[in-house]
């Protein structure tokens, strides 16, 4: 009744449960083992600049990288110049895009201030000629990421949505807030029910989706196609499987505190590869809340972090802290 197969363009997915973008995590690493131990139906980049990645001499392994373990990945990209679109498209295809992704919904003031992410919400003809621009230099299909109007008085949700449709885009993601409003703020589920009722498409639904019961709920409101997960599966990667199995009635068995430890060790040696050793021992601290939540205090764990700034203190440190089984 939930979880089904779903068809995007020619892409045959395996199920309706999608790994969203995450700026500042979702790169190969988090995507790699997202895949395998949640078994999503395709994992998400972070947001990409075309420009960025069209100028830049050296190319950012970190937003192109796909690790060949990998599944399924959309390449999430942002920009408002057709031509930029079209010239990344190609790039992020040629690296092995399963899907390309574009980004109308980004509230981030810098994004919008370039005319890009949230801002393009009130230009829906710009946003179908970036549909139109990538969807003429690739062959995998093409999604758009928005976000709705809420109480704006915008009212740009069905014109945007029209113009996404009638350029061809093969799927639409909604998150369920306005691009004012924080994570406090819960969604706003009518509003992509409403979204959904007059697309022709299949809409995924994102936002405040952590279990059994908010999926339940977002799927029974919105009617959607699927949905789009993102922020809870941080540090909780198995999070995809552990719904699916508990829709079937089937028991979940939740990773020890040591397996946890070694999913987060690997997590950060795998950055250290892509990146550096530093900047590898930087996002651990950022990543930490989410991988020793609710099974010790963090507190000690998250100071000693702090100071740590070789891989070979990090590894000694979480597995001190994590063999507790």
């Amino acid at each position: 009744m939930y979880i089904r197969p779903l068809k995007v363009g020619q892409l045959q997915l395996a199920n309706n449960l999608i790994q969203g973008p995450l700026a500042g995590y979702s790169c190969a690493p988090f995507r790699l083992i997202t895949h395998r131990l949640g078994q999503p139906a395709y994992c998400t980049t972070e947001m990409i600049s075309a420009k960025d990645l069209i100028h830049r001499s050296v190319k950012p392994k970190r937003y192109l990288w796909k690790d060949p373990a990998e599944g399924l990945v959309s390449y999430q990209l942002s920009g408002d110049n057709p031509q930029d679109i079209a010239t990344a498209t190609k790039i992020v295809t040629d690296v092995g895009a399963s899907l390309i992704d574009l980004n109308c919904g980004c509230p981030v003031a810098k994004i919008r201030a370039k005319g890009a992410g949230s801002k393009l919400l009130t230009e829906p003809n710009k946003i179908a000629a970036l549909v139109l621009a990538a969807k003429a230099n690739t062959q995998v299909p093409v999604s758009v990421k928005i976000r709705i109007d809420s109480v704006s008085g915008d009212n740009n949700n069905l014109r945007v949505v029209k113009a996404i449709e009638e350029a061809g885009a093969d799927l639409l993601i909604v998150h369920g807030r306005h691009w004012t409003e924080k994570y406090d703020k819960p969604c706003n589920l009518e509003q992509i029910a409403e979204i959904v009722a007059c697309c022709k498409i299949p809409v995924i639904a994102n936002g405040d989706i952590e279990d059994i019961a908010s999926l339940k709920h977002t799927f029974a409101v919105t009617n959607c196609a699927g949905l789009m997960i993102a922020r809870a599966s941080v540090g909780q990667p198995w999070l995809f499987r552990q719904l699916q199995l508990e829709l079937t009635g089937q028991r979940f068995i939740f990773p020890s505190i040591t397996e946890i430890g070694a999913i987060y060790l690997e997590h950060i040696q795998r950055l250290a590869e892509l990146e550096t050793e530093f900047l590898a021992v930087i996002q651990a601290r950022k990543l930490a809340k989410y991988y020793i939540r609710q099974h010790f205090n963090g507190y000690e764990f998250q100071q000693q972090l702090n100071n740590c700034t070789s891989l070979i203190a990090f590894e000694k440190l979480v597995k001190d802290y994590f063999n507790n089984d």
